[in-house]
């Protein structure tokens, strides 16, 4: 060592004051660069400690051989090496501050251990609050915007007024919450301020943003439900992701702890094949809510409860397992559109004229990312099209132009994902890579982490490829779920217009997500018949499959004989008696006729999963009672079925 210092004494001092800097700048950029290279888990694993030993070896390159050079003053060599070196110093830089920001990127779509929730007490407008009013709070003592936020506001605000407990295991308390509001049952209520988003595509509440007004927010940080929500499953391997569409207003994710559900989408992925099978499961399809004691409800209703209701349910609905969950803010959809440079769709051609009382002149036209008519409108001409961000953002919202409603939805928006995916693969520099990066980090959300995403590095460089080279870098698997209207008697007394689905088509589409996945071996078709006088169209899975309902209602006899409805009770064997009430008893309907039935319970409409025997009041005589008529007080103490 003392002969290695005799010898650097012995360089030109500028020469040597050169090399030792540069060195000593090489080592603390070279230990940064190891660092950040370190963190790329799963990419390239050979490639990168073959980089760190060519850069560790060069340091000792530059310093020994330059140093003999400069013994020898041979300036010449150490003048090349030293830019070299410098050039090797500022990439050190760059590439260590490019790898930092794409962790920090990709650290930044995981979910946040902690985020902002937000409650209101809203009543309808020009409505007041005085001490005999009465305040609608959901009962279980877990929901943060529903129980506990809504506590601290009664505490801040010194509100006195009566408080009344909506079972949140049996219905759906929110919204029952929110019907008893509209029937002025209940004077205002504790509810997420996403409510506007979470239930303004109910029929009833359709105009909920401008009939209802808030009189007090609290907003509070507290442990993400949905951090917890861990999966092992290796991204080598099949594995399925559930797509979450979170329809904010905001943009950004932090707001949006409670989300409609208006987008579900159960994708399995096997990277093996780069096949995807999709099932768009529409947001009013019937089904059990895990998290409500598996009462049914429409499915988008989990999503009021929480990530982990919605997977619970879904899960329990298809028997596969959900590995990971993806929320999309489909209001970053706008900048993710943007970012990639727009996407290619064939637009649709609408089957109405009018969407929500706006004429669209032959043309789509759907309320821009702000939900604004008039003239923030956005028209789009039918046809294959280049969209930007406002458009497709429109386009992946719309239902009301098409005949077929949620499902038409669910399609476009499975189109708007896939040309989104595969613009944003195209990347041509490393600006655009940037912003493309900055807009999924803002927007999405994710249980995967970083290093799990930082695995699926040889899935997106096949797919890379593959769109570089215009192929499909993606095999889909397309599927329908064939459903049929539902409408369904609540116990607030409404009926909402809800979906059942056929179970031979769910059955189809479950078995081509499990062969995906592995889990099943696909059936060898051994025949295979086709004809010249018929188009040949090949059918998405579950398509056309319509046997097994899932779901039936009872049929609603009012109005009608007793006849028709002892022919219905038969074929359906069901149980059934029949009363006749007159006009002192409150079954008894003044505006039928006689022999006609006034009443029924259940009322119709109620699903028959929970029917066991119904009875049919009918109008009698009200001057006299016979052996068919009975007192009034008799029947008066039953309660009807939505009491």
């Amino acid at each position: 060592m003392k002969r290695l210092f005799r010898k650097i004494r012995k360089v030109n001092g500028f020469a040597r004051f050169v090399l030792i800097i540069f060195s000593l700048g090489y080592l603390v950029g070279f230990t940064f660069f190891i660092k950040n290279i370190l963190d790329l888990k799963g990419i390239e694993t050979l490639l990168r400690y073959c980089v760190i030993g060519f850069f560790a070896l060069y340091l000792l390159f530059y310093f020994f051989v330059s140093l003999k050079k400069l013994l020898k003053k041979k300036y010449v060599f150490f003048i090349l090496t030293s830019i070299l070196t410098l050039i090797f110093i500022a990439a050190f830089s760059i590439s260590s501050y490019a790898i930092d920001m794409l962790v920090d990127k990709i650290s930044n779509i995981n979910e946040k251990d902690k985020i902002e929730y937000t409650s209101y007490l809203i009543t309808l407008n020009d409505h007041t609050l005085d001490d005999d009013s009465i305040l609608g709070m959901i009962d279980d003592e877990t929901n943060i915007e529903g129980n506990i936020l809504a506590k601290k506001i009664i505490a801040e605000n010194n509100l006195s007024q009566e408080i009344k407990e909506y079972d949140s295991k049996n219905s759906d308390a929110f919204l029952d919450m929110l019907y008893d509001l509209y029937s002025e049952k209940i004077d205002g209520l504790f509810i997420s301020n996403n409510y506007v988003t979470l239930y303004s595509n109910e029929e009833d509440f359709g105009n909920i943003a401008n009939e209802t007004s808030v009189l007090y927010k609290i907003s509070g940080l507290y442990v993400n439900k949905d951090a917890g929500i861990d999966s092992n499953k290796s991204l080598e391997n099949p594995f399925t992701v559930l797509v979450l569409g979170v329809d904010s207003e905001y943009d950004g994710l932090n707001a949006n702890a409670a989300f409609n559900g208006d987008t579900l989408i159960l994708a399995t992925f096997n990277p093996k094949t780069l096949t995807a099978t999709l099932l768009s499961l529409p947001r009013d399809i019937y089904v059990p809510i895990s998290c409500r004691n598996n009462n049914y409800a429409k499915i988008n209703s989990s999503a009021a409860y929480g990530t982990s209701c919605v997977i619970d349910t879904i899960e329990n609905l298809t028997d596969i397992t959900i590995d990971y969950y993806l929320k999309i803010n489909f209001k970053g959809v706008v900048d993710l559109v943007e970012a990639v440079g727009g996407v290619t769709v064939d637009v649709e051609t609408p089957n109405y004229e009018y969407n929500h009382g706006v004429y669209c002149n032959g043309k789509f036209c759907e309320q821009n990312s702000d939900r604004q008519w008039g003239s923030k409108t956005i028209y789009i001409n039918p046809g294959l099209q280049t969209l930007n961000g406002e458009q497709a953002l429109a386009y992946a919202r719309c239902r009301g132009l098409y005949t077929e409603g949620d499902i038409a939805r669910n399609r476009h928006q499975q189109e708007i994902i896939m040309a989104l995916a595969k613009k944003a693969l195209q990347i041509k520099s490393y600006n655009h890579f940037k912003k493309i990066l900055d807009a999924v980090s803002n927007n999405i959300a994710t249980n995967m982490s970083t290093n799990q995403i930082l695995s699926s590095y040889n899935i997106f460089k096949d797919m890379v490829s593959k769109a570089l080279k215009d192929e499909d870098f993606i095999n889909i698997q397309k599927t329908k779920l064939e459903v049929y209207n539902l409408p369904v008697y609540l116990p607030s007394g409404n009926i909402t217009s809800a979906l059942g689905y056929y179970e031979s088509s769910l059955n189809d589409i479950i078995k081509a997500l499990k062969i995906n996945l592995e889990i099943e071996k696909p059936e060898i078709i051994k025949s295979f018949s086709y004809s010249l006088n018929e188009e040949y169209t090949s059918k998405a899975i579950g398509e056309g499959l319509r046997t097994g309902s899932s779901n039936s209602v009872l049929a609603d006899f009012v109005g009608k004989t007793k006849e028709d409805a002892e022919a219905y009770c038969h074929e359906k064997n069901l149980d059934c008696s029949f009363k006749y009430v007159d006009e002192n008893s409150k079954y008894f309907d003044e505006e039928l006729d006689e022999d006609l039935i006034a009443t029924q319970v259940p009322h119709g409409n109620t699903l028959m999963k929970n029917v066991d025997d119904v009875v049919f009041y009918i109008n009698g005589k009200s001057a006299k009672k016979d052996s068919k008529s009975v007192d009034k007080d008799i029947d008066d103490n039953k309660q009807l079925s939505d009491e």
